[in-house]
């Protein structure tokens, strides 16, 4: 099997081109591991679409399938164009959340950013969690997928390895949850680290941010209609949201290399 692994901010995947076999699970959780696999937070499958031009599906690092990555989806306008998969450099996608529009920058022949129409975000009111004893709240967004996003005070005192993953699986969140904890730095700069649902800490998520700046202009913090710069480990990714919470996103799809395994 012929993979290319691609990362968005490190938000790291292997790219497949083909329908999605029957052993995909157990691929995606032998692929992703770091040690003894290829190492990525998830396989992606590329295929053409009956209702866009392209179909992808996301496979996380446990084997569980996502609805949607915004890193992921940047990554897939770069694969197919610099591919050879098609010329244009306006695409649909189809994904379980629905067909999302590619805008591909070109450069030199070769896609350098991609700038994502993620389609409609919805912020919840505030839910308090108890974890380990303690009160925290969070506030529900969806991006197609579910996020809860936690504002803190200084990042640097949050442990998202022990936090995370209880909120990802608390009773509140039947199916899970992607979590993103905030740091407001201005009212056009946030913070963001992320323990995603089924991979963990990661270094990007890209629905996450645009969870993050939905949950920010709910709250005061960002205005509308301006581009907010989400600082993520991996680096930054720009957000624009108008007043009806439609949420583009811009930001780098980088290919690292191409490999082939045995399945």
């Amino acid at each position: 099997m012929h993979f290319t692994k691609m990362q968005g901010l490190g938000n790291d995947y292997l790219y497949i081109y083909e329908e999605v076999p029957a052993n995909v699970k157990e691929l995606a959780i032998a692929l992703s591991e770091r040690h003894f696999g290829a190492g990525s937070d998830g396989l992606i499958y590329i295929s053409p679409s009956n209702v866009a031009d392209f179909k992808m599906r996301i496979f996380n690092a446990d084997g569980s399938e996502a609805k949607m990555c915004g890193n992921g989806i940047r990554c897939v306008g770069k694969y197919v164009y610099d591919k050879g998969y098609t010329e244009k450099t306006v695409l649909e996608v189809e994904t379980l959340s629905g067909i999302k529009t590619l805008h591909l920058h070109v450069q030199d022949g070769k896609v350098k950013t991609v700038e994502v129409q993620m389609g409609q975000t919805k912020a919840e009111e505030d839910l308090s969690l108890v974890v380990d004893g303690q009160a925290i709240v969070c506030t529900p967004v969806s991006v197609g997928n579910p996020h809860a996003v936690i504002f803190v005070e200084d990042m640097d005192a949050v442990s998202v390895d022990s936090i995370g993953p209880k909120i990802e699986k608390h009773e509140a969140f039947p199916g899970g949850v992607n979590v993103e904890f905030i740091q407001v730095l201005s009212s056009t700069k946030l913070r963001m680290r992320v323990w995603e649902r089924g991979s963990g800490i990661t270094l990007a998520c890209g629905t996450g941010a645009c969870a993050s700046v939905t949950a920010a202009i709910k709250k005061g913090y960002c205005p509308v209609n301006t581009p907010i710069t989400v600082e993520l480990d991996g680096g930054p990714l720009e957000i624009t949201s108008t007043e009806n919470s439609e949420i583009t996103m811009n930001g780098p799809a980088e290919i690292v290399y191409e490999g082939e395994v045995s399945r």
